[in-house]
This record gives C-alpha cells, sequence and structure tokens, in this order.
C-alpha cells in the first residue's frame, strides 16, 4: 500500500533519474505543483509542475515538446517570466516541466493593493507580456506566445532589493497545450473562467489581445478586490453570458473609497470591451497609458508639497495678514487634552470661516522642524457611512515624517461646515502649540490644496447631504485607518524622493 502523502507516483523515486520531489506545494486545474531538488546541482531546490493531461500519443507529446521549449526560451528573455529549466513525460504518462522555485506571495494573496503598488506589478506584468507576445525566434521564424491564463494566481511577487518587489508570471504556453491536448473539451476551451475573453470562450483563435482583456480582469480586481461581473453562479454558462453581454460594473461603484486617475479607469474598461478591435491593440499602448498616469501623478504629488519657508504663509486672500498676526493670542482649548494630538479647528473671522489644523508638540521638536515640508491627501467614502480622511505629514529629514491624521464624520453639521470652508481656499494654516506650560501657540505653518482636491471636496459634501442617515461610522473610520496604513509607505518614499 503506498502511504505517500503526494499523489504522483514519481515520488517514490527520482524523476527522470534527477528530480527528488519532496511536498505538494500548489493545486489547480492545470496540475499539481511540487518542491522538488535537483540532485545533479547539489540538491538545489526546484519546481515542478506535473500537467493534470497524459501524454501518450506521440503527437501531443510533440505539441507539448514544442509548447515547453518556447516557453523555455521565453523565460531566458524576460526577468518577469518564470524561469524554466526542463521539461519532459513522467513514466505515468504526466507531462511535466521544471522552473525556478519562487519564495514569494501570488498577486491573489495581495490584493486588493494601493495605487502605488498597482501601478509596479503591473508595468511588470506587462513587461513580461510585451515580450511574450513580440515572441520567440526559432529556426528563422517568430513565435509570437500567448498566455490564455492571465489570473492573479499566475503572478508570483517576489521581494527583490532594486525593484523592492519583483514579478514573474508563471505557466506561458501551457493553456494551449492543454487545448490542444483536448480538442473535444467544452467549446475548446481551457482556461480560468472569470478572466477569460469572449473570444477565447467562443473557441475562436485568440491573438494578444486576449492577453489584455484576461490583464484588464485582473486590473479591476488589483484595485477592488474583486470581479467585474458577479454572474449567479460560477458554472460555464454564468460566466458566458456576463463575458459576452454583461458590460462590467465602475469601480467606483464595487469599492467606493479607492481614488484613481480617470485615464487609468479608462484604460481598465478599455481592456475589457467585448470585441477585441476595441481594446488596446498591444501590450506597447497599454505601458505607454502607465508611464503617462505616472508622471502625472508624481506631478500631482509635488504640487501638494509644500517647498516654501514657514514664513511663506499665504491664504491666498486679505485674511492672511490678521490671522498670522494674531496666532500668538490663541489658546489651546480647554477641553483638549494637554498631549501631542491633532484636531480640526473652525475658525470663525468677521468676514469668513476658515478651516485649520491644531497640533500639541514639544517646544524642542516644533524649533526643529521651523523648516520643514508639507504633503496633504483627501480620501473620502461614502459606504456604509461617509467619512473623510484628511491627512497632513510634515517631513524633515533629520526627523523624519510627523503623521497628521483627521477622521471626519460626514453627517456631522460641523464637519460638514468645516470641510466646505476647506474647500474654499487654496490653502489651510496649522497652528502649533507647545506641550510645555503655558501651551502658547508658537509657530504657524500652511499647506497648500490642489485646485482638483478642493473640487473633490465640495463634491463629496453634497454626496455626504444626499445620502441616508446611517450609524455605522466605525466600520467607514476602520476601512479608512486600513487604507492609511497601506500608503504610508508611498507617502513616505516620495517626501524622501523631493527632499
Amino acid at each position: 500500500m503506498n502511504t505517500s502523502p503526494f499523489a504522483s507516483p514519481e515520488n517514490q523515486e527520482l524523476l527522470v533519474n534527477r528530480y527528488q520531489l519532496q511536498k505538494v506545494i500548489g493545486k489547480g486545474g492545470m496540475g499539481e505543483v511540487f518542491l522538488a531538488s535537483d540532485v545533479l546541482l547539489g540538491g538545489t531546490p526546484v519546481a515542478i509542475k506535473f500537467l493534470s493531461e497524459t501524454v501518450v500519443n506521440p503527437k501531443v507529446q510533440a505539441n507539448f515538446n514544442r509548447e515547453a521549449l518556447l516557453s523555455a526560451a521565453l523565460s531566458q528573455k524576460s526577468i518577469h517570466i518564470v524561469k524554466a529549466y526542463d521539461y519532459g513525460v513522467s513514466k505515468g504518462g504526466k507531462a511535466f516541466y521544471v522552473m525556478e522555485y519562487l519564495s514569494g506571495k501570488s498577486l491573489k494573496e495581495l490584493i486588493p493593493i494601493s495605487l502605488p503598488i498597482f501601478l509596479n506589478l503591473l508595468r511588470q506584468i506587462c513587461l513580461g507580456l510585451q515580450c511574450a507576445h513580440k515572441g520567440i525566434t526559432v529556426d528563422g521564424q517568430i513565435h509570437p506566445l500567448i498566455h490564455r491564463d492571465i489570473k492573479p494566481a499566475n503572478i508570483i511577487v517576489i521581494p527583490d532589493p532594486m525593484l523592492g518587489q519583483l514579478v514573474k508570471i508563471l505557466d506561458f504556453g501551457i493553456a494551449k497545450f492543454l487545448n490542444s491536448a483536448t480538442p473535444n473539451r467544452t467549446k475548446g476551451f481551457h482556461g480560468t473562467l472569470p478572466y477569460c475573453s469572449p473570444e477565447q470562450l467562443d473557441g475562436g483563435e485568440l491573438d494578444s489581445r486576449s492577453d489584455i482583456y484576461s490583464l484588464g480582469v485582473m486590473m479591476f480586481e488589483m484595485l477592488t478586490g474583486k470581479k467585474p461581473w458577479q454572474p449567479e453562479t460560477n458554472y460555464f454558462g454564468a460566466w458566458y453570458k456576463v463575458h459576452q453581454f454583461e458590460k462590467p460594473r465602475a469601480i467606483a461603484d464595487v469599492n467606493p473609497y479607492i481614488e484613481i486617475p480617470q485615464q487609468l479607469n479608462d484604460l481598465i474598461m478599455a481592456c475589457l470591451e467585448k470585441k477585441p478591435e476595441n481594446r488596446p491593440q498591444n501590450i506597447d499602448k497599454i505601458l505607454q497609458i502607465l508611464a503617462n498616469i505616472e508622471k502625472s501623478s508624481q506631478q500631482q504629488k509635488v504640487t501638494n508639497v509644500d517647498k516654501k519657508s514657514t514664513a511663506d504663509f499665504s491664504l491666498g486672500s486679505e485674511y492672511s495678514e490678521k490671522i498670522t498676526h494674531s496666532y500668538g493670542q490663541l489658546i489651546w482649548p480647554k477641553d483638549k487634552p494637554t498631549q501631542e494630538i491633532v484636531f480640526p479647528q473652525l475658525i470663525d473671522t468677521q468676514e469668513v470661516s476658515l478651516c485649520s489644523v491644531w497640533l500639541m508638540l514639544p517646544q524642542e521638536e516644533i524649533k526643529n522642524r521651523a523648516v520643514t515640508k508639507r504633503y496633504n491627501q483627501f480620501i473620502f467614502i461614502t459606504s456604509p457611512h461617509p467619512m473623510l480622511l484628511w491627512l497632513t505629514v510634515l517631513y524633515n529629514r533629520q526627523l523624519g515624517p510627523k503623521w497628521l491624521p483627521c477622521y471626519l464624520d460626514m453627517q456631522n453639521p460641523h464637519n460638514l461646515q468645516l470641510v466646505s470652508a476647506l474647500a474654499a481656499n487654496n490653502s489651510y494654516p496649522l497652528f502649533l502649540f507647545t506641550l510645555e506650560p503655558p501651551h502658547n501657540c508658537v509657530h504657524i505653518l500652511n499647506s497648500n490644496i490642489a485646485p482638483a482636491q478642493r473640487q473633490k471636496l465640495k463634491t463629496w459634501v453634497k454626496q455626504s447631504q444626499q445620502l441616508p442617515s446611517s450609524s455605522q461610522s466605525q466600520v467607514s473610520k476602520k476601512l479608512l485607518k486600513q487604507h492609511y496604513k497601506q500608503i504610508q509607505d508611498q507617502i513616505l518614499e516620495h517626501l524622501e524622493g523631493v527632499a
């Protein structure tokens, strides 16, 4: 009786007199993946994938050898495609291929992800696809490779000292082999239903635009954590219906608290077009759009960082002088604890209401932060409760960042008034009070608000007034706190870059 925990019959002996199987590290519709050691290379760890189809027909074996050879050649051309070292057929007729062992995580385990990480990983995925779609030259002929099964489970993300996170794409060319090995399969289809293009489900001829459709589904999921559609069942018929006839859901409807550039939203929706001719026609076009998005994003961040000196305070109105000259008379509120805290405060003058941030710090830290860079960001969610995160960051290269988050319940009338005042000016003052007695305001800083952000604040105030009342403010606050933690590293990386 076989007491081995592994399903493969080859685990009791060396596979092709070279590889010792150790344990199953992955399972899927295409087969099983084993961790193994290469005894000819001193026990070097490798990953071996046994495909689900048996290979007994010489023609099928020839097809497998061809696809495996092309995939191995492709893996040597791009750092973003998992390296394939060897391939063959086991004694039991199972096709297998040997690849590098990667100690990372699948993209499926990481999503949803923040926008900066999304852009970094997506660019690498596209570079891998671009290399494959341009093809491999064999005997003077170019052979383009279509993946046919792009999905988060086939993307591995590993730590990298240069890129931070390195993307590797798995299983190139394997879906094509499996499809040719099972020609009578339903509609000639072999893939993963939620990510398949309409033409793939129809069993039609595929080109790189089919991968682009699958990439669009994955992009949507990377940002929202959900698919663009929600069919009634997971059966073929239900997925066929949504891919062929139903429009994808809007990103803002699926995940209302994420904010992405309109150009990126348009790109994702273009990738999800039903007809191949309506999608981006190649990966080059997608990479160009991503470069434009990253450039615009970088420019936007720079405008949010105030590089002026603290003496350069300006609200852009006649009220700035009055505020500047009277800040020393401000008194720390009696209802606030005398500790290092931050809160928003409405300042009423005879002419206008101004929104400000008040914070208490040790006097020495205030002195050391006399010259500091400022950054702000506003993040709003409507569901389950309208809530705004108003984030200000003070950055000094020696002291590091001072994070100043304020969470505002947008169904609170006072907060609505506060945010309306915030949107009415092109900047807001930060009043710094000493932690030591007599707790005076001894310094004032200024943080500029980008025009696009001011317009969003006005829109969010209107949205909040139209939404029904809710009792789940703490749930929304928790969601915003989670998102805040996710974006801190990216904000800090940017501030260090412009310091």
